[in-house]
């Protein structure tokens, strides 16, 4: 059964692997591993990579209810509070030195995000109120400091003057807003919501939802545009398959979470064409490629890109359970993962990338600021609550 395949990667390979990286003398976690498995205590530790794992072990926590993972979720909470948080100016910094002192003291609207999500989690987990009062701090200061009429500004430096956005821009342009960087804010916002309640994030909420629809889908191209002015007009021709499919399933949560009819009907239709073009555009039976940039297809199969296609695609069949693709999309593509990405190396997690055919891309490192638990434990994370009860007869 899928369920049970799931939590057994999981228990077996993920969470074994995240734990070994906790360091007991300086706090956090490591954040570099290279492609040899060899850990570099004494690297920059990304506060994204470090909000990603503490959101990653209090949803452990929550899935399966062992004591020690709630610890390891504090240990990550105490590193953010102590380290990350900018106690002059606010917010989160990007980064710091191995031993918590600020390295990149820029302050990035996606890395706020990323901190909001872990804090939701966390407070979820522990019932720790200072980390959801930590967590409103940061929502008020994205609303106050990194927003104007059009969507939320980018990139700041440490007393939050705004400067390039060469953190999330790729692709040879630097874009002034992002369509990554919006869907992160409503993916932290959606958490802080449920677990809270509070009006002004649900307004925040439902205004991204108007963005989402009327700035960043494309109906033409039945495809989300990535790279924005600060005027949220498209300045590059580009789909990117992973977000797409990802979008489709988050913002999907976020309108359970919101219960509001009238986005139901809104955004339902949208996030059916995201899915349905991903699946046509750059699903090949077994695996998703990771992005078309001006009519020319990047093959790679990235490790996130491939764990949010899992979700995607079993978050349309449980929409559309006629639709009996979208079930074999979920089971093949948890196959390829399984013989392809998974790095069967002893003691090892994932690949970072492997080509169309499932060879590993050497070189690429298993860990790195920005490759993370996130993803692939939350596939397995959505999967066992979405089928364990029902695996059976949907997956059996």
């Amino acid at each position: 059964m899928l369920a049970s395949e799931m939590k057994e990667h999981l228990t077996t390979v993920i969470l074994p692997f995240w734990k070994k990286l906790r360091d007991d003398e300086n706090g956090g976690y490591y954040s570099l591993v290279d492609y040899n498995l060899k850990a570099d205590e004494k690297a920059v530790k990304g506060s994204i990579l470090n909000s990603r794992i503490t959101w990653f072990f209090a949803n452990a926590y929550l899935l399966l209810k062992e004591e020690e993972l709630l610890d390891y979720a504090r240990h990550g909470f105490e590193y953010m509070k102590t380290y990350c948080l900018d106690r002059k100016y606010g917010g989160v910094y990007w980064s710091t030195r191995y031993d918590g002192r600020p390295e990149d003291t820029e302050k990035h609207t996606y890395n706020q995000a990323f901190a909001i999500y872990a804090l939701s989690s966390y407070y979820e987990a522990s019932g720790n109120k200072e980390a959801f009062s930590m967590a409103m701090d940061l929502f008020r200061l994205i609303e106050e400091r990194c927003t104007d009429e059009f969507g939320y500004k980018e990139c700041f430096d440490r007393s939050f003057e705004e400067i390039d956005n060469d953190k999330l821009s790729e692709n040879g342009v630097i874009a002034e807003k992002t369509m990554n960087t919006l869907l992160h804010v409503f993916e932290a916002y959606t958490e802080l919501y449920r677990i809270g309640g509070s009006g002004e994030v649900k307004e925040k909420l439902l205004w991204i939802l108007d963005t989402f629809a009327n700035k960043v889908y494309n109906p033409q191209l039945r495809r989300q545009e990535v790279f924005f002015d600060a005027e949220m007009n498209s300045i590059l021709d580009l789909h990117s398959y992973g977000h797409d499919i990802e979008t489709a399933w988050l913002i999907d949560r976020g309108l359970e979470v919101l219960k509001e009819e009238a986005y139901e009907k809104k955004m339902r239709p949208i996030l059916e064409a995201l899915t349905e073009q991903v699946y046509k555009m750059a699903f090949d039976g077994c695996s998703l490629a990771n992005e078309c940039e001006k009519g020319v297809v990047d093959e790679s199969r990235i490790w996130w890109v491939q764990a949010e296609s899992v979700v995607g695609f079993l978050n349309a069949y449980e929409h559309n359970p006629e639709r009996k693709k979208y079930k074999r999309a979920v089971e093949n593509q948890w196959n390829f993962i399984k013989k392809y990405v998974t790095d069967k190396r002893k003691g090892s997690e994932w690949y970072w990338k492997v080509d169309k055919e499932g060879n590993a891309i050497e070189g690429a490192p298993i860990v790195e600021p920005w490759k993370c638990p996130y993803h692939n434990g939350r596939m397995c994370f959505e999967v066992i609550r979405r089928t364990e009860h029902a695996a059976q007869e949907v997956f059996g």
